[in-house]
């Protein structure tokens, strides 16, 4: 793709546009995607929700560990739960992100 190209499509955002707030927000996004476990995790949100005990079988991680990723990616408000008696079910909260993540995904599987 030829950079006149890209700069028709990709309007950045000046950098002394973005406030501390956003600035911190984009960053812990990103941090949040950087981990293979939270990628996975997200990874399986991305059609249906699911409690922790399938996340955590079908991953083969640990409840505790699954649930430690989960909070971490709930205080983002990247994923949200809902509560069945004893049991949580979490789904994804935000497709901007999952289709960030499906574009990451797709770039990295591309031959």
């Amino acid at each position: 793709m030829s950079q006149d190209i890209l700069n028709d499509t990709v309007q950045p955002v000046q950098s002394s546009d973005l406030d501390e707030e956003t600035l911190f927000v984009v960053s812990q996004t990103f941090k949040a995607l950087s981990d293979p476990t939270r990628i996975r995790i997200l990874n399986f949100l991305c059609s249906e929700e699911h409690s922790v005990n399938e996340i955590a079988e079908k991953l083969n991680l640990s409840q505790s560990s699954v649930s430690h990723q989960l909070r971490f990616l709930k205080n983002l408000r990247l994923v949200k739960f809902r509560r069945e008696g004893t049991t949580l079910y979490y789904s994804n909260d935000d497709d901007h992100i999952m289709n960030l993540l499906q574009q990451a995904i797709d770039h990295a599987t591309h031959t």
